[in-house]
């Protein structure tokens, strides 16, 4: 089967997988694209559109992530001194942060069901400050950078944290 942007696909049952892709805005890392609900979607548009946009998207995405990124790692940081663990990594600024990040091989598109329904592009990333959680970055709609923090799958922190309030929200430490 074919994906507009992503050609043929391997059907996994419950998902597709493309074969690698170079991916631009993660810093030209080859990465494969799995395709989530694809079929059972009314509006498969959405899916190449998004595809499409990703695809497009140039490190100026990533640039305007970063002082997000930098204080997910800020926080980190701060929990490790709390318990007086010294970190792994120092990181001057938002400017320095990419340069202690691995991009992953991987990027799962789907629907968000919550919210305003589009589709996101989430990749799940290696970082220096944080080896157990990484580093998930979400694009809502392949166009923006939506979420930032450590990989728990959801879209958007409102779907993660279940409050309505943090649709906007691009990095929320947790337990606020």
């Amino acid at each position: 089967m074919e994906i507009p942007g992503l050609g043929t696909v391997e059907d996994d049952g419950d998902s597709y997988t493309s074969d690698p892709i170079t991916v631009r805005v993660l810093d030209d890392a080859e990465c494969q694209f799995l395709v989530v609900g694809y079929d059972e979607d009314d509006a498969q548009e959405d899916f190449h559109t998004a595809i499409d946009a990703f695809l497009a998207l140039g490190a100026s995405a990533l640039r305007a992530a970063a002082p997000f990124v930098f204080a997910y790692y800020q926080d980190v940081r701060s929990r490790l001194v709390e318990l007086g663990i010294d970190p792994v990594v120092t990181i001057d600024g938002p400017d320095d942060v990419w340069d202690h990040v691995e991009f992953g091989w991987e990027v799962t598109v789907e629907r968000d069901w919550s919210g305003d329904r589009q589709v996101c592009l989430s990749s799940e990333s290696s970082c220096a400050w944080e080896r157990e959680h990484g580093l998930q970055i979400v694009f809502r709609g392949g166009r923006t950078v939506t979420k930032v923090g450590p990989f728990d799958g959801h879209l958007s922190n409102a779907s993660a944290y279940g409050r309505d309030d943090l649709a906007d929200v691009v990095y929320h430490r947790a337990g606020r």
